[in-house]
Order: structure tokens, then sequence, then C-alpha cells
């Protein structure tokens, strides 16, 4: 793997050397860590158009992005519109 030099303040660099050295890790392991623990704007979207997946399979219906994006209350919603994806269900099949 190709390696890179990155420049920070030598106070930046200093608290960085003493957590990599309190963690038992180089400071490229540290940075490497700290970027993995914190996902870019693309990898939050991926992660939250496959979490929404995961409900519409679990659920068994197909609830909009907008629905999600109008839900505050995530499950308390989901169970609403649940609901009353059924009920419509129940009403146009009688």
């Amino acid at each position: 793997m190709a390696t890179t030099t990155i420049q920070v303040p030598r106070e930046v660099r200093d608290h960085l050397a003493e957590l990599a050295k309190e963690r038992g890790m180089s400071l490229g392991q540290l940075v490497e860590a700290l970027a993995v623990e914190q996902p870019t704007a693309a990898q939050r979207a991926e992660r939250l158009a496959a979490d929404r997946e995961v409900v519409r399979r679990v659920i068994g219906l197909d609830v909009s992005d907008t629905e999600f994006d109008q839900a505050p209350d995530v499950r308390g919603n989901i169970y609403k519109i649940a609901a009353e994806k059924v009920r419509a269900t129940q009403g146009t099949a009688a």
C-alpha cells in the first residue's frame, strides 16, 4: 500500500502521537482507524439506503424514502405507515 504525508501543526501531530502510543499503534494506524470511524456523506447515504431496504423487507411493505424522511420518530412512524398501508390494502382487497 502506498503512503503519503499529511502536514498538520506540531501540536496536532504530538497529540495524535500520544493517542497512538496510548493505544499501542503507530501514528499511521491511528489516522487510519480514525478515518474508518468517520464515514463520508456518501457512505452514510449508502448505509441509510441499505437500512431502509432492510426495514422494507422486514415489514413487507414499500415505504417510500419521502415517508421515511417525514418520520421524526422512525420506529413509531414506520408502525403507523405500515398500519395505514395494511388498512389501505385490506380496504381495496375487500
